[in-house]
């Protein structure tokens, strides 16, 4: 194996200001900051953000023995081809890492690994996601393996001793792959595909937003605070029109402009500051807009109409740029913003000396939130059907939250990233049982009338959409079935048990290490975008590393860790020598109807029944009621939601 060890970062330093505009402040931290910011990482251990030395070895280890595994796939395909020895000698192949290990904020026990496998011309694309994955299928180590290739970026999945993989592949147009080979060359993605170009997009944004941060460390640890914060809060997910890694790491290396010399706490104070304040939907950038040679499409509203209808644009810093929270809506960044607002506040007590950090890791209580809830079920009858089924579901979640939004009646549609598995008391013949929850806020109506609230409409249409999409994919198993349901605060214990509900201020740890903090690991999603977690390496010093010295040297392993990091920015592929349904009377709640099933053409059978939901506003008050309806075709006119439509 052939380590990279790129200087490159070192000698294209940005000079002088960082950004499009000039600092804030350039003052330099205090002993008060220092403090601050030694307590910040003490408030952060118990949760598991940083990974020691050994679990790091133990990745870095496991990621090898991938990277031998593809190496020798690749010599012995090539070799087929009837090349001679000494060109297929030094053809060549890398493994780059991209995500939150690539950025140095991976955390202990939770984070997958995302790797992207650069091949020359001679291997196509067919070759890694037929031939290469049922190499992987026979493989001892490698469990819930599964290939996406109709992903916005095709991806194979699965755990590798232990450790869960998120591997994407590019062909270079090049007949060989070379040692020091550099991704941030635009030149590298002349006359490439599309798939192949997304690919290599999630190395090339990391690598860059590593290049455009002033200190290393501070973006490092702040971005640790950050993350933990929007998992604990529930606005940590791009799937469901939140953020993801690749968008929180820009908004944090935003701040990390504008204040160069703060260290963590002062930034994740001033983090807070501006996006609670921020003009959305003015874009964040951290460079300006580039053209390039190549003339891909890039996010620009003045030439592109349906840039225009982004909410919330954040703009990856490397050619072709994009916005990476095109997920985003009208509610989910009204939650983000509400939590920013928040996160402002709490700050404010803590660098005042009236509060403590733990204070802004306090979980989001959701359920005590709203007074109506909808609730999501996504069931099939055996667990590999429930897995590929509750990945498309996921996927398409932000579409019934587009729908519930566009009701006249509707505010806010919350959904809860998290999911949680069915009450086996209430769904006994369902096999598999997935649940989400959605909290809506309703317009407060002045009349004393009754009006009524027709949500049949919205998620029905949904529930189309889902069910053509898998018919599409061809992934519709007998048994798959969608459930919505409106359930009122009070009825919420029938689906969930009382712990998840209480208020609580705090959590325990051994339920952190679980998942129920929100660092739980990624689920397979169809349709999900790797783009939005992006990784490269940087090996320059930190141009303000002495201030770190005062804060203990952060801590000693992650200090460790980040020089290991340092090694494993790319690897070399060496080729060797050419020798139940439920019923509403077991759940007690009247008011809670439901509506499922396909759309008339996929032919599940036993899925006919709608049930139309109406809110009524009483002076105020909500009512629910329904009228079953037998027959589709009488339900309300279907206008399919489509985000291309959009």
């Amino acid at each position: 194996l052939l380590f990279s060890h790129s200087t490159s970062r070192q000698q294209n330093q940005p000079q002088g200001h960082y950004g499009l505009t000039s600092p804030i402040s350039l003052a330099l931290p205090n002993d008060v900051d220092h403090t601050h910011t030694q307590k910040l990482i003490e408030a952060m251990k118990p949760f598991g953000v940083f990974e020691d030395k050994e679990e790091l070895y133990q990745r870095y280890s496991k990621t090898v023995k991938l990277v031998n595994l593809l190496g020798l796939f690749f010599f012995f395909l090539i070799k087929l081809s009837n090349l001679p020895p000494s060109i297929i000698e030094h053809l060549g192949g890398k493994i780059f890492t991209f995500g939150s290990y690539r950025l140095g904020v991976h955390t202990k026990g939770s984070s997958d690994i995302d790797a992207l496998c650069v091949a020359p011309s001679h291997v196509e694309r067919s070759d890694f996601f037929q031939s290469f994955f049922e190499k992987l299928r026979n493989r001892e180590e490698v469990k819930n393996l599964r290939a996406i290739e109709d992903a916005y970026v095709p991806v194979i999945k699965f755990d590798f001793d232990g450790i869960e993989i998120d591997l994407v592949f590019a062909k270079l147009s090049v007949p060989t792959v070379s040692d020091d080979l550099d991704l941030r060359d635009d030149s590298c993605l002349k006359s490439l595909d599309i798939r192949c170009i997304r690919s290599l997009n999630g190395n090339r944004v990391t690598d860059e937003i590593l290049r455009l941060v002033p200190n290393i460390e501070n973006f490092r640890l702040t971005l640790r605070a950050i993350k933990l914060w929007a998992k604990r809060r529930g606005v940590y997910s791009n799937i469901m029109g939140f953020l993801g890694g690749v968008s929180w790491a820009m908004l944090v290396a935003r701040i990390c402009q504008l204040y160069p010399n703060a260290l963590a706490s002062t930034l994740v104070n001033k983090f807070f500051l501006i996006f609670s304040k921020w003009d959305w939907p003015k874009p964040v950038l951290l460079k300006r807009l580039e053209e390039s040679f190549l003339n891909l499409p890039v996010w620009d509203p003045r030439v592109n109409p349906s840039d225009r209808y982004h909410v919330m644009p954040i703009i990856t810093p490397a050619y072709p740029q994009q916005n990476s929270t095109y997920n985003v809506s009208p509610s989910t960044r009204a939650v983000m913003v509400e939590e920013f607002q928040r996160g402002l506040e709490v700050t404010d007590e803590i660098l005042k000396g009236k509060s403590d950090w733990s204070k802004l890791f306090e979980p989001l209580n959701f359920f005590q939130k709203y007074k109506h809830y909808i609730v999501l079920t996504a069931s099939a009858f055996t667990e590999e059907h429930h897995l590929n089924w509750i990945g498309l579901v996921e996927s398409k979640i932000r579409v019934l939250v587009g729908n519930l939004e566009r009701n006249e009646f509707i505010t806010i549609a919350h959904v809860q990233p998290q999911s949680f598995p069915g009450n086996e008391n209430l769904y006994k013949q369902s096999g598999y049982v997935s649940m989400w929850f959605l909290g809506l806020v309703f317009k407060k109506v002045e009349s004393a009338e009754k009006t009524n609230v027709d949500l049949t409409h919205g998620i029905q249409s949904f529930t189309d959409t889902v069910y053509r999409q898998a018919s599409a994919l061809n992934i519709l198993k007998e048994g798959m079935k969608i459930e919505a349901t409106y359930v009122k605060r009070k009825q919420l214990h029938y689906f969930l048990p009382a712990e998840t509900l209480q208020k609580r201020k705090k959590q325990r740890v051994s339920d952190i290490s679980q998942g129920n903090s929100g660092l739980q690991c990624k689920r397979p999603s169809l349709g999900e975008s790797c783009s939005d977690s992006s990784k490269d390496r940087d090996s320059r010093a930190p141009s303000n590393s002495s201030l770190l010295n005062k804060i203990s040297k952060l801590d000693t392993p992650t200090a460790e860790t980040e020089r290991l990091v340092g090694m494993w920015n790319a690897v070399s592929i060496s080729w060797p020598n050419s020798k139940s349904q439920v019923s509403p009377a077991e759940m007690k709640a009247s008011d809670a109807l439901r509506t499922s099933g396909p759309p008339i053409g996929c032919t599940i059978p036993g899925y006919n029944t709608v049930s139309q939901l109406r809110t009524c506003f009483v002076q105020g008050h909500h009512r629910l009621s329904g009228t079953l309806i037998t027959d589709p075709k009488s339900a309300a006119s279907k206008q399919h939601y489509s985000p291309a439509s959009k």
